[in-house]
């Protein structure tokens, strides 16, 4: 079983890696290839991690702390390769500044704790889950901007899902069970540590997330206003001319 972690993690490193070469001869840019494999990886394993927190069990809310069983074992080390040819591409290509980077290196190491410990892999899977629940949506956004199309019904639905799953499901529900996390005897006192700092990052981006939803929301409300004030000018010009 001490083998087979680090080959596992390995092949789901190679695996991303290849996937993003293969985006690569498309020509688009590093970066645009890069958020392919990202918006790859959160289709897949929010899928993985539905299937792993829904169906296979057991649930994270009361189960807390237990062992990891095959499954639980297998998402966090594909999500762990993942992790990893994402820290290595942003540190190649220097994208991202030091909060990132440190959000990125607390990614690796909450994965790779449960893997290392063989312990809590329930509720890491549920954490990851809520937390790539999104991403697919933040990657549209982005390919929605570098198209052209951001300014759009298209791109207000987006930022809409995108701010109120953050909020439910992040934030909401994660409050939820960093709470059954902190209660439970089970989970080590390392594995609580790290689920305040993820809980506290969380809250982080909630902030910042909101004072994009407040600017963007004033931003609509002023074209409007602004809008309406050419309709209203348009209308007494076309009314003078009557006369």
């Amino acid at each position: 079983m001490l083998l087979l972690l680090p080959l596992q993690v390995f092949c789901s490193l190679i695996g991303w890696l290849a996937l993003y070469l293969g985006f690569s001869l498309s020509q688009r840019g590093p970066e645009w290839n890069c958020r392919l494999v990202t918006l790859s990886h959160g289709v897949f394993i929010v899928l993985l991690t539905a299937y792993v927190v829904f169906v296979d069990g057991p649930w994270p809310f009361t189960h807390a702390g237990t062992d990891n069983t095959v499954l639980q074992t297998l998402s966090l080390a594909i999500c762990l390769g993942y992790f990893l040819f994402d820290m290595g591409w942003c540190l190649r290509y220097g994208s991202e500044g030091p909060v990132m980077l440190a959000h990125h290196a607390a990614s690796i190491a909450g994965t790779l704790l449960p893997l290392v410990t063989g312990r809590s892999g329930c509720e890491t899977c549920a954490v990851i889950f809520g937390s790539e629940l999104t991403n697919p949506l933040l990657q549209s956004r982005w390919f929605l901007r570098r198209s052209g199309r951001y300014d759009s019904l298209l791109g207000d639905a987006v930022d809409v899902l995108f701010i109120a799953l953050f909020a439910s499901v992040r934030v909401g529900v994660g409050s939820v069970l960093f709470y059954n996390e902190m209660v439970s005897p089970r989970p080590s006192l390392v594995t609580k540590v790290g689920g305040v700092l993820m809980y506290a990052l969380a809250w982080l981006f909630m902030v910042d997330i909101g004072r994009f939803a407040v600017k963007k929301s004033r931003a609509k409300y002023t074209r409007w206003a602004e809008r309406r004030r050419l309709d209203g000018h348009k209308k007494d010009d076309c009314s003078e001319k009557i006369e």
